[in-house]
């Protein structure tokens, strides 16, 4: 009987340690999310800047023209979501 409460205690214990690990990798999960998304919009930011500075060179250096027909896709940081 006191090797299944001490097998018992042992998976409470390692079953512990392993919901602590989780919570703490989702944290960090979520920081490097939000990371992310402020890395795009600053870049998003940085080339319109450069875009506005020299738009003939941004007009040399982008890529063709997509189709007009495909639709045009928008950021939207996801931290405007949330709220």
């Amino acid at each position: 009987m006191t090797f299944h409460w001490l097998l018992t205690g042992a998976a409470l214990i390692v079953a512990a340690v392993a919901w602590a690990k989780a919570r703490r990798l989702a944290r960090r999960l979520e920081r490097l999310a939000e990371s992310y998304w402020e890395l795009r919009y600053e870049h998003g930011q940085l080339q319109a800047r450069v875009n506005r500075l020299d738009p003939e060179d941004a007009q040399r250096s982008s890529a063709p023209v997509p189709d007009p027909r495909a639709g045009t896709v928008a950021f939207v940081p996801l931290s405007s979501l949330k709220r």
